[in-house]
């Protein structure tokens, strides 16, 4: 009778105990989609002291475009693939041809193999930039918040920041780079603070952009002028979507793609330069 009563209880206790999605334990086959809203702010610096608050508002107005974006990272354990949707441009009704040249294309990162191949556009020309991960090393915190359904914890670090918009050009970075090679001098490396919400609830070491590396699924991230949220997550979708490398293009890693840019860029000066004399 004692054993049936044990047995009775042990079913009762385990029936009440809540249900909750482990993907340790999920086929490997598994798959998420999460869907991010990416906002910037623009400091006009000196160059905006001589508009009115109005003519300001008009040039946000216009890059509205370039500074909201919406991104997808869809993901199972050790694979993802991050991209930007393509938008129209409000004003021209077409896609940005000049700003594509220095946006990220779309982006495969394992997290098993430690690999990153991401498919870049250059003026015509397609690359396969393949590395390894960004190296991010994590200060975990215990501060906490809500985003959505999803409790979050809190995690910092701080990253070198031309390593962040690799894939991107600055005339600045250009002339940067052009005095210390005249002076001699070492480059100081300037660094990004990174700021990170993730979430133990879905457990791999996915996020957006260049950002992985944490126990959870990355949901928020800030860094510099540029904050990413998650605003939509779908497990298991019925229509799931294959995770396969981009295989197309000049394959190259990010610092000589770095270099292909900056060498274009400075040939395009030269070139203008020229045609004013």
């Amino acid at each position: 009778m004692k054993s049936i009563l044990l047995k009775i209880s042990i079913l009762v206790f385990a029936l009440l105990i809540p249900k909750t999605e482990n993907l340790n334990n999920t086929p490997q086959d598994f798959q998420g989609v999460a869907y991010y809203f990416s906002k910037s702010t623009m400091d006009l610096g000196r160059w905006g002291a001589r508009f009115s608050e109005a003519q300001k508002k008009q040039i946000m107005d216009r890059m509205k475009g370039r500074l909201e974006k919406t991104y997808i990272l869809t993901f199972n354990k050790e694979e993802s693939m991050f991209y930007e949707e393509e938008q129209l441009d409000a004003i021209s009704g077409a896609t940005d041809s000049w700003g594509k040249n220095f946006t990220a294309g779309k982006s495969y990162k394992n997290v098993k193999s430690n690999t990153q191949i991401q498919s870049q556009e250059f003026y015509g020309k397609r690359f396969l930039v393949k590395d390894k991960l960004q190296e991010i090393t994590w200060e975990m915190g215990s501060e906490t918040k809500q985003i959505g359904n999803y409790t979050c914890f809190k995690a910092t670090a701080k990253v070198p920041s031309n390593e962040l918009t690799w894939y991107s050009f600055s005339w600045d970075k250009l002339r940067t780079a052009e005095n210390v090679e005249q002076s001699g001098e070492q480059q100081e490396v300037k660094m990004t603070e990174v700021e990170a919400w993730y979430t133990l609830q879905i457990p791999v070491g996915h996020g957006p952009s260049e950002y992985w590396g944490l126990p959870g699924l990355i949901l928020e991230v800030s860094a510099g002028n540029t904050t990413m949220l998650c605003s939509k997550i779908i497990m298991n979708p019925e229509e799931r979507t294959e995770i396969e490398a981009p295989n197309k293009g000049e394959e190259i890693t990010k610092i000589a793609y770095q270099n292909t840019i900056a060498k274009k860029m400075q040939e395009f000066r030269d070139n203008r330069g020229r045609r004013r004399r």
